[in-house]
């Protein structure tokens, strides 16, 4: 047995367990409040289990995606208000899950940070957890690291998981043809996607941060953080009402290149840009860069978030569903026999 003074601890090297400890014990009541059925064990535990039979499927086909926020979290950073990009994490992975006809079950997170700010990262927890009772989903578990010399003071990184399940065989996309009608959902706003561009864009711009927003209300920070829209609900009950045969969730390529992900081979799609107005955000970026409308469209959403490939006999009944479910529904164009997407009209 030695004596004398206590040599280094692990928090002398900069890893503080009692603060992730306490950040745990803050957390548990935003994770709560996820609870769904099929959550059969939490956080505190070396793995979360969820029962997909207790949640209501009888042969359940499951689904995973992943996702980040970007460098939007630099905006986040350097703002302070972080709030929102929990909500940014979980979009940018229940979206894609419905679009393969998933119902998100669980999530979880992993928070990255040189040094542990206990209080920002709850805020940022909050906001998944936000997220998660918005979509419908649990928040069952995460990891907080804390590396000393990985990032730089005052930064962090965030990683989103999450598992959704379909009953077999119905998995989508499935049976889109010619003619089908394609809705578009309203974003709101850039979401979490383009923001190295949307960084070289206000330098451009000469403004900052803190500037009064050019293209609306607050500052400018605040308005490109806007968290990303979350489709879930109303995706699933669309989907549930019959006439669905795909969904694209818009992000990077635009709809450029995420709509034709979703069309057969064969197949390709005319959009009428006329169909919507373009959102202040992306008329003042276009304005800025001096960029043209292609450039646009195959690097943003450009103000359409989510697009639904629908029978056409259903696409109105589909539309006035999506309506009261709260979205903002643009019939933009359909399915036709020429691969590739075109466009009509003029993006303003």
């Amino acid at each position: 047995m030695t004596t004398g003074k206590n040599g280094i601890t692990y928090a002398d090297a900069g890893v503080d367990i009692d603060a992730g400890n306490a950040l745990v014990d803050r957390i548990k009541p935003a994770a709560k409040r996820t609870n769904r059925p099929g959550v059969m064990s939490g956080l505190g535990g070396f793995g979360a289990l969820f029962d997909p039979k207790a949640a209501g499927f009888d042969d359940p086909v499951l689904v995973a995606a992943t996702d980040g926020v970007g460098t939007k979290l630099r905006i986040a950073i350097d703002t302070g208000l972080v709030d929102g990009v929990g909500i940014d994490l979980v979009a940018m992975c229940v979206n894609d899950l419905v679009c393969q006809g998933a119902e998100p079950l669980f999530f979880l997170d992993y928070f990255a940070t040189g040094k542990l700010d206990t209080d920002v990262a709850a805020r940022i927890v909050e906001g998944i957890a936000t997220g998660c009772e918005r979509s419908g989903c649990a928040l069952i578990g995460g990891e907080t690291a804390e590396m000393p010399g990985m990032y730089p003071p005052g930064d962090f990184d965030l990683a989103g998981f999450s598992v959704g399940a379909m009953e077999r065989g119905a998995v989508l996309p499935a049976g889109v043809a010619e003619g089908d009608v394609l809705l578009g959902l309203a974003s709101d706003g850039v979401h979490s996607n383009g923001y190295s561009l949307v960084r070289r864009l206000v330098e451009m711009s000469g403004l900052d941060w803190q500037s009064d927003c050019p293209f609306g209300e607050g500052t400018l920070g605040e308005a490109l953080l806007t968290p990303t829209r979350l489709y879930v609900r109303s995706t699933l009950a669309a989907i549930r009402a019959g006439g669905v045969h795909a969904l694209a969730h818009i992000t990077g390529g635009g709809l450029t290149e995420n709509l034709p992900r979703v069309l057969p081979d064969g197949l390709g799609a005319t959009i009428d840009l006329s169909a919507w107005d373009l959102p202040g955000v992306f008329q003042w970026m276009a304005k800025v860069g001096g960029m043209e409308p292609g450039e646009m469209l195959k690097t943003f959403n450009c103000g359409i978030g989510m697009i639904l490939v629908c029978d056409a006999d259903q696409a109105d009944a589909l539309s006035a569903l999506l309506g009261e479910a709260g979205e903002s529904v643009h019939h933009l164009g359909t399915v036709t026999g020429t691969p590739g997407v075109r466009y009509q009209g003029t993006l303003v």
